[in-house]
């Protein structure tokens, strides 16, 4: 029979001690075989890891960016907005309050950091106490890359209470080693900042330090890097912009924790800590920043180019995720100085437009009088009308209650943003009499568009009037009829009296246009000179002796591709057609005859810098290099010519230079246009209503001359400002060979037959 030996001090502690070294060498066991498990996904249970492949190559989302022709990024196309950046992109006290305030001894572990981990086992499971988190940079890293806590990479044993952040955490463990034996501590310490969210939709701290600095990271100040590593700890909460005093409280515990680990002195702190947070403050859409209207209509193309082009894998191209560098053929700089240009003088033109309209709605019928019901009209058209439709039925008065019920919005205005009391119908009423622009610039020898604004204001504005939006280009058509005369043999220095012309064609009334100001001159005079004065009767004659058949077809040539009806007062321009295949198609004439279809994707790049896709210009002869540069020179007559439509224009860009240009109007002056030309230079702009029965209710204050040139005339001034852009004034380039006509109307001998014309009865010389 078995008798206990006697109980003993000594007894005891060896057995005491013999069940602890079992138990901690159990554990011990237990702790290995379960981290094994979880490596290795043992049946299924703890959800997968990612392979080696996966850490050499991490996945991360990364937007796309947007950079002009000068280097500039213009914007981000993504769902998290992220740019990456490198280490030597920190700036160094960026690194230093990062190491301070997240992993003390980040040089030191290799991944785990066991004394961490010890700091949180007895002040977070025996005290009970708040000892943060004992995670380092490494792991979280890997969390971020990874998404370890998502339910993606969860296994059955994960729904398990506690159980589920046991195995997070090893994941956790076994990935950050696996990293720092792939990768550097620089790069490790870089893939947590590009990884990690600051709030305000910035993923990344090159994204951060632009939204809440505009600044790059190598330039962020040490209080900045201080604020942005505060956020790691709970980006709201902390946010700079929405809890500013919970933000500055964070800011200086990260700077203790630089004194605390020799990074700043205690002087230093003493200083920095006083300072207030400094912000300029931009949360990055589509809204802000350069080419707003440009960057929407780009993006619609990349979308579809992405689901054309397949990488190599086969799988297609993520254009908010992959990390693309496209770059297009946009100029920052002149980007800029066009949107400046434009909202220089569109606020003056409202001023203008305000006070004509005075107490009287600007949307008139052809008798001038106010259109009855417009807005009631126009309401039904929009997407709030259709929701109210969809609820209410055919409950009209519902519908009409919540149409007219007042609440807070924050309204566009020439003066800023201002918030007011406004319902859907009083919205719609105020909008609607704002003028509108659409611009747009080329070099006409490599068909690369410089700048491009669509509207007025991207955020209240969404419609693009550059590409999207068409309407009738009035007498900046004329060209067209004047180069398929050029090209059947006329010179610029034909003349034709300025008299009433009728046109006839079988089974339609004759069309016998009045000039603008309904009067007729009938002065002889050359058809460069009444291009240059924009004489309507003059350009019917031409369209008699050419037929619209041949000025469509001379049009299509030049780059318009537009209908056009097949009729003669296609001469002054009623068939609608956009800015963009103006602009085109006037770059004919300055590029010596070859038309090149404007385009404004230059090349795609992955993220790594490798290029995938290298664009070219779709080329094509359209008209002869003596024909070309004869336009040109019926399109300078707009300045050189007396009384040309472009006489008014600063003589600071037309001193020592060559210019051409043409102004258009429509009929009832909705819509105002200015093509302007110089040798380097196409560049079309429309203005107008969004609606065509909003315009100026006199055609005087609403033509071409006073609505569209003036921002081609501020733009060229700030172009030719800036050396940078080498743009220089001079003529346009001359063929090589003798032009084939004389071009000095003064010594031109004209054709007895030429002006038999005059005398003939229009009636018998229909088409």
């Amino acid at each position: 029979m078995f008798k206990p030996g006697p109980f003993t001090q000594e007894n005891w502690a060896s057995k005491t001690i013999n069940y602890l070294w079992k138990a901690f060498l159990g554990g011990l066991v237990f702790f290995v075989l379960f981290v094994w498990m979880v490596s290795i996904n043992f049946l299924g249970l703890f959800g997968s890891l990612p392979d080696f492949k996966a850490l050499e190559n991490p996945d991360s989302e990364l937007a796309s960016g947007l950079y002009s022709s000068d280097g500039v990024l213009l914007g981000t196309f993504a769902r998290e907005n992220r740019s990456p950046v490198t280490y030597e992109e920190l700036a160094p006290n960026l690194v230093k309050a990062l190491i301070a305030t997240e992993d003390e001894r980040f040089e030191e572990h290799s991944g785990i950091d066991l004394q961490a981990m010890l700091r949180v086992f007895v002040k977070s499971i025996i005290l009970r106490q708040d000892a943060g988190g004992g995670s380092t940079l490494s792991q979280q890293t890997a969390k971020n890359l990874f998404k370890t806590r998502t339910d993606a990479s969860s296994g059955f044993l994960s729904n398990i209470p506690g159980l589920r952040m046991l195995i997070v955490k090893t994941k956790e463990w076994i990935v950050a080693t696996q990293l720092e034996r792939a990768y550097t501590k620089n790069e490790i310490l870089t893939l947590y900042l590009d990884t990690s969210e600051f709030g305000s939709n910035a993923f990344g701290i090159k994204t951060a330090s632009k939204t809440f600095f505009n600044k790059l990271p190598q330039e962020l100040t040490i209080q900045e890097s201080a604020v942005l590593v505060g956020l790691f700890k709970a980006p709201t909460y902390y946010s700079p912009v929405f809890n500013p005093e919970n933000s500055l409280r964070r800011r200086n515990t990260v700077l203790s924790q630089m004194v605390k680990n020799e990074f700043l002195t205690e002087a230093e702190y003493d200083s920095i800590s006083k300072l207030p947070i400094v912000l300029d403050y931009q949360v990055q859409n589509q809204n802000q920043g350069l080419a707003t209207y440009f960057r929407e209509i780009v993006k619609a193309d990349l979308i579809k180019w992405s689901k054309e082009n397949l990488k190599s894998d086969g799988s297609a191209y993520d254009l908010f995720g992959d990390g693309l560098k496209i770059y297009v053929t946009i100029d920052s700089r002149m980007q800029r100085y066009a949107e400046e240009s434009m909202k220089d003088h569109m606020k003056e033109l409202q001023k203008a437009f305000y006070k004509e309209m005075g107490t009287r709605d600007p949307w008139i019928n052809e008798s001038f009088e106010v259109i009855p019901n417009f807005i009631e009209t126009a309401v039904t058209r929009t997407e709030a009308y259709r929701l109210l439709k969809k609820r209410y039925g055919d409950n009209t008065d519902s519908i009409d209650l919540k149409l007219n019920e007042k609440k807070k919005m924050r309204i566009f205005s020439w003066e800023g943003e201002r918030d007011t009391l406004m319902s859907t119908m009083d919205s719609m009423r105020y909008y609607k009499k704002f003028l509108q622009t659409g611009m747009m610039t080329m070099d006409p020898a490599t068909g690369h568009i410089k700048a491009w604004v669509g509207g007025i204001d991207h955020k209240y504005f969404k419609f693009d009037h550059v590409k999207q939006g068409k309407r009738q280009p009035g007498s900046t058509f004329k060209p067209f009829v004047y180069a398929a005369a050029i090209e059947n043999g006329y010179s610029p220095c034909y003349s034709v009296v300025d008299q009433p012309v009728e046109v006839y064609i079988p089974g339609q009334p004759a069309w016998s246009p009045s000039n603008s100001d309904g009067k007729f001159s009938y002065e002889r005079m050359t058809i460069r000179k009444a291009m240059a004065q924009s004489i309507n009767s003059v350009t019917a004659y031409m369209m008699k002796k050419l037929s619209p058949l041949i000025v469509i077809e001379t049009a299509r040539r030049l780059g318009i591709t537009s209908d056009l009806e097949e009729v003669p007062s296609l001469a002054l321009g009623v068939n609608d057609v956009s800015v963009f295949e103006m602009v085109g198609a006037f770059g004919t004439f300055v590029n010596k005859g070859e038309h090149i279809t404007p385009y404004y994707i230059d090349r795609i790049e992955d993220k790594n810098g490798n290029l995938i896709h290298q664009f070219t210009p779709k080329k094509k002869p359209a008209m002869s290099e003596e024909h070309a540069y004869l336009m040109t020179y019926m399109l300078r007559g707009g300045f050189e010519e007396e009384s040309g439509t472009s006489q008014g224009v600063a003589s600071a860009i037309r001193v020592g230079n060559e210019l051409g240009g043409k102004t258009g109007t429509t009929q009832n002056g909705s819509d105002g246009w200015y093509m302007g030309i110089s040798k380097d230079l196409v560049s079309g702009i429309w203005v107008g209503g969004d609606d065509r029965a909003i315009h100026f209710r006199s055609w005087s204050a609403g033509q071409g001359a006073k609505t569209a040139r003036p921002i081609w005339a501020k733009f060229m001034a700030k172009v030719y400002d800036d050396a940078r852009l080498g743009y220089t004034k001079g003529p346009f380039p001359r063929p090589e060979r003798p032009l084939s006509i004389e071009i000095d109307c003064d010594k031109y001998e004209f054709d007895s037959q030429q002006n038999a014309g005059f005398d003939y009865d229009a009636k018998k010389n229909d088409f």
